[in-house]
């Protein structure tokens, strides 16, 4: 369970006729087990903004977050960064994976950060085998497409079995084609029990989602489902 109560994001302006500009509006926000969740917007829109105080990764001007009851914010940096790693997977926009590993090392980075002697091969594989790259298990990122690299990014981001994945723009510099894989890879992550939230640009995400909002200038709606129905 993911929920927000109350959260803002507030930056101050040191010039200008006006110095407070939010990013994010005031906003509640709730996801159960299982559910996927798209959220719409253009760039600057705040939903990257909303995405990383969900995340662990921004603190909020105001109000909590709470996974599984834990206030994130409550947590000294130290002990948030664990829970992070634990409970939730981070797929960042900017490709992420290290030069110097092969895509299945990457992967299991996550893992050996906090268990150094851990043996998660066999997982790293199977996860692998659910994004449809494990022949490319011992290739460097730099072998990789685009769509191959954002695949292993959403192996990396489940190798803890976290109960919920964060997924910043995953499909911005894909192809139709890689974009639409995306999409049917985290419907079947959620139809496993895992939440998921997904913010991007792209509307056709929408249709493999369990609820949709969109961003706009900071504030978060939930889009009908009626209109929903119509755009498909």
């Amino acid at each position: 369970m993911i929920k927000a109560e109350a959260i803002s994001k507030k930056y101050n302006r040191k010039t200008g006729t006006s110095n407070d500009f939010y990013a994010v509006k005031e906003t509640d926000f709730t996801l159960g087990d299982g559910k996927l969740a798209v959220i719409l917007g253009r760039s600057g829109s705040g939903k990257s903004t909303f995405l990383n105080m969900l995340a662990g990764l921004l603190e909020p001007s105001s109000g909590k977050v709470l996974i599984d009851d834990t206030d994130l914010y409550s947590l000294r940096d130290k002990d948030r960064a664990l829970f992070r790693n634990q409970k939730i997977g981070v797929i960042p926009q900017v490709h992420s994976l290290l030069a110097n590993l092969s895509v299945i090392e990457n992967v299991k980075l996550p893992y050996l950060l906090y268990d150094p002697k851990g043996d998660v091969d066999a997982y790293a594989e199977e996860l692998l085998d659910l994004v449809q790259i494990a022949d490319l298990k011992n290739v460097r990122p730099s072998e990789l497409s685009g769509g191959e690299m954002r695949r292993a990014a959403i192996a990396r981001a489940m190798i803890r079995k976290p109960g919920a994945i964060l997924a910043d723009e995953p499909t911005s510099d894909l192809d139709d084609e890689n974009s639409e894989k995306v999409f049917q890879i985290f419907r079947r992550i959620a139809d496993q029990g895992t939440s998921i939230i997904m913010v991007t640009h792209e509307t056709e995400a929408v249709d493999y989602a369990d609820v949709a909002y969109r961003m706009n200038a900071g504030e978060l709606v939930a889009i009908p489902q009626q209109e929903r129905w119509e755009r498909s």
